[in-house]
């Protein structure tokens, strides 16, 4: 899956893929083919292309899957920061959603029935 977002970073930024390359020390072919998709992009590699473009990794990180949660831990303690990506399935999203349209439908039922004692 072609990462759309890097390229429209890049493209917006003026910076060519050789540009990007040489910045993430590989050649060129290499890089191409990361932002064709072609070849996996680790979440080091997206840090350091988030500083290079010089914006939020959110801004542009694209996943092989359907939903990420991109989560920045700033727990305090003797190492820094670090970015967990979770990937969570489109079906359990859409069944989280039903139970929260079901439990507002609930709410609002018991609210009337409140109102009226």
């Amino acid at each position: 899956m072609e990462k759309n977002k890097l390229f429209e970073a890049r493209k917006s930024k003026g910076l060519s893929q050789l540009q990007i390359a040489q910045k993430l020390n590989m050649d060129h072919s290499s890089y191409q083919r990361r932002e064709k998709g072609q070849i996996k992009i680790h979440i080091t590699e997206w840090e350091k292309l988030s500083k290079i473009l010089e914006v939020p990794l959110e801004e542009i990180f694209e996943s092989e899957e359907s939903q990420v949660f991109i989560w920045k831990d700033n727990a305090s303690g003797n190492y820094q920061g670090t970015t967990n990506i979770y990937s969570v399935p489109e079906s359990l999203l859409e069944n989280q959603q039903e139970l929260i349209r079901k439990l507002k439908e609930e709410i609002a039922e018991l609210k009337v029935l409140l109102k009226q004692k």
